[in-house]
């Protein structure tokens, strides 16, 4: 068949039929509209094209000049703590500072020649850097990393399946273990070079470590600055340090601040980082420091950096100073702190020179205002018995407690009110209890069986009547006494050891008190009803005279507070408000003031709180034979109080708690105060009394002043 050329078939296709061309005719239809769906495209994409590069080229531009420009933060100053009269406890140092802000993407590798230089440039002394410190630093060189790696065994590859180790980390540990003694064995300008290395290589990416913070000279100032292109990432800056310009003893009260090696504490270091601080931020870590937080730590200062393609910074220019945190005012005077401390002290020495002290841990004294639960004074002085050192330690007060004594019997008389056993000044037979397998449990005043003293509740406490106390629980139990009787109430029950322990609670006895400090102990209440070890009947008369659970000296302030104002129980607080700063960083304007916390109101009647009050000031200004706080008459100031002596021993040795709660002026309160003295050899010379009486006065000279 003869071949058809390409003309024959075009001639073929000229001469078809018109049905045939009329069944082709679609195909430029279908060409022309692909070519409007294309030339469509084409102009939408022109004209997006050009809105992105008018109205949204700014914009853009702006994001990538973020990429290679951006923001990081530093710490201001912390805010400072005043006393009571605006005197500085606590305040900041400044000091000059050589800091070092790590790029992106940069590895310890990269470190090794900026630390070299920086070593070269400013004398930064070595720390006593670890092992693995000087091996982190020998294996950033990429050389001595290859011929570490070279000396791991196919055994060190795998893990204990035998399966490859691909993770990095792991790898790195082992090949850590391959560092030799001899390679680490640097002299002392290494060692340096290695300190700075690894306080570079301790922050993440963009995040600021300082190189050298202490003893920077203006010299060293300028030399880093002439350097800046050669050591990127290392600047200039100031740093601080708390110092106490009053060298008070209340240090320890107002805590410490981390350093930025220890940074966040591990423990809370989720929780801060949520509020956007970072791993090296230093924050209180006790007391107030820790307290207050949130209003001392300052507003970080802001630089901006530019970064150049490897990531690395290569300027950075402050952009905002940030701003110094805010300042506390404590409601305690540092004069007023002294002087308190200087009576306590003064009377305790004596007791030592005596030989009243000799099995003795300390003394502890809280003064506090009744009304407003402000903290004026909170003195402690800690003994150690092996050496007989004393030491100051206000914090005591609040986390080391002792049984008080009689000082509670105020509180139980107002459970006996709560639990409707008693309503006003009723009165119980004064008489030594004998209870069934028990020993012998009677008043100081009156331990002889037979004799009977009524007693009206002012009376119980003004003489300090044990069974008062006790006949009012047995009461709770629903019974009377009886010479010999077997207590109806049940081993293991906690009913009665629960309702007088509520009661004690609404005084602030057993309970937090809620002071604005953390780390405050309750006291010991046992509540192991349900253990060999449980309380017994007896026990329970013992709780109704303070011979049972312990308490802090806070606690006893409180309760004695409570008292003084009629009923209402207020959260003791050291703060007195937050302030501002003036222009210069001192301090400023109020701008919060701590209000008066109110807890509780304890459950009596008005008229039964008066009975009580009236018994707290006859038993300092009461006639009757049995009096047990005459001693703290003719003070300057006009004394109401309960005085209480707890039982107790040392090893072999029995010993005394020598305690008082005590307000005064007694017709219109100022001061609560809290007294206890614990372990002494003896309470004749009424040491508790003395010393309330000292404190008073010394409050009516400061008041005078």
């Amino acid at each position: 068949m003869k071949k058809m050329s390409f003309l024959d078939k075009l001639k073929n296709n000229n001469e078809e039929p018109m049905t045939q061309k009329s069944k082709k005719s679609h195909i430029p239809f279908r060409l022309n509209l692909l070519f409007f769906v294309i030339f469509g495209l084409f102009v939408a994409l022109i004209v997006r094209l050009g809105y992105l590069q008018i109205a949204e080229g700014q914009q853009y531009a702006q994001k990538a000049e973020e990429n290679s420009t951006l923001k990081i933060k530093s710490t201001a100053p912390r805010g400072q703590i005043y006393d009571a009269k605006g005197n500085i406890l606590v305040g900041n140092k400044a000091n000059l500072a050589i800091t070092y802000t790590r790029g992106k993407k940069v590895q310890p590798k990269d470190l090794v020649p900026i630390a070299l230089k920086v070593n070269e440039l400013i004398h930064v002394p070595a720390d006593d850097l670890s092992e693995r410190d000087k091996k982190d630093f020998w294996l950033a060189d990429p050389e001595n990393l290859k011929a570490a790696q070279k000396r791991l065994t196919d055994a060190d590859k795998v893990d204990e399946k035998g399966n490859k180790i691909t993770d990095e980390a792991t790898l790195y540990i082992k090949t850590v273990e391959k560092v030799t003694p001899e390679e680490i064995n640097f002299d002392e300008q290494t060692l340096q070079a290695a300190t700075i290395f690894k306080r570079m290589n301790s922050v993440g990416e963009l995040n600021t470590a300082f190189i050298k913070n202490e003893g920077v000279t203006q010299d060293e100032i300028a030399i880093i600055g002439e350097n800046s292109s050669e050591i990127a990432g290392v600047s200039t800056g100031v740093d601080w340090d708390r110092e106490y310009p009053n060298g008070t003893d209340l240090t320890n009260l107002v805590g410490k601040v981390s350093s930025q090696k220890a940074g966040l504490p591990a423990e809370e270091a989720d929780e801060y980082i949520a509020k956007g601080y970072e791993l090296n931020d230093r924050v209180g870590t006790s007391y107030l420091e820790k307290q207050y937080e949130d209003v001392l730590q300052g507003q970080k200062a802001i630089s901006e950096v530019t970064l150049d393609s490897n990531g690395k910074i290569v300027t950075q220019t402050p952009v905002s100073e940030g701003k110094k945190g805010e300042n506390l005012k404590l409601t305690i005077d540092m004069a007023f702190q002294a002087k308190i401390e200087e009576v306590v002290r003064e009377q305790y020495q004596q007791l030592l020179a005596t030989g009243n002290a000799a099995y003795s841990d300390g003394a502890y004294v809280v003064v506090m205002n009744p009304k407003t639960g402000a903290v004026m004074a909170m003195v402690a002085l800690d003994r150690d018995v092996a050496t007989n050192e004393v030491t100051s330690n206000p914090l005591a007060t609040i986390n080391k407690a002792f049984e008080p004594g009689s000082v509670v019997k105020g509180a139980t008389i107002s459970a006996g009110y709560e639990q409707g056993v008693i309503s006003g000044n009723d009165v119980l037979i004064d008489e030594p209890l004998q209870i069934y397998g028990s020993e012998q449990k009677s008043s100081v005043f009156n331990k002889t069986l037979g004799n009977q003293i009524p007693l009206n509740a002012e009376q119980a406490l003004e003489y300090s009547s044990n069974a008062y106390m006790m006949k009012l629980v047995l009461k709770m139990m629903n019974t009377d006494y009886q010479y010999n009787m077997v207590l109806p109430y049940k081993t293991g029950d906690p009913t009665l050891f629960n309702v007088l322990r509520k009661t004690f609670g609404e005084y602030g006895m057993g309970v937090s008190t809620g002071i604005d400090l953390p780390g405050e102990e309750t006291g010991l209440s046992n509540t192991a009803f349900d253990t060999d070890a449980a309380p017994m009947p007896g026990h329970l008369l013992d709780l109704s005279f303070g011979q049972y659970d312990t308490y802090t000296a806070m606690q006893l302030a409180q309760y004695a507070a409570t008292v003084a104002n009629g009923g209402t129980r207020i959260a003791p607080h050291v703060v007195e408000g937050i302030y501002d700063n003036k222009s210069d960083g001192t301090l400023g304007d109020l701008k919060e003031e701590m209000k008066p916390k109110e807890l509780n109101k304890v459950d009596i009647s008005a008229e039964q709180m008066n009975i009580i009050q009236k018994g707290f000031y006859d038993v300092v200004h009461g006639t009757g034979v049995f009096t047990t706080g005459r001693y703290m008459q003719g003070a300057a100031l006009d004394i109401a109080a309960k005085t209480g002596t707890a039982e107790t021993n040392v090893g072999e040795h029995v010993t005394v708690n020598s305690n008082v709660v005590a307000y005064a002026p007694a017709d219109d309160p100022e001061i609560a105060v809290s007294v206890i003295l614990p372990h002494l050899t003896s309470e004749s010379t009424r040491p508790n009394q003395s010393m309330v009486t000292a404190i008073v006065n010394a409050y009516a000279e400061y008041k005078a002043q």
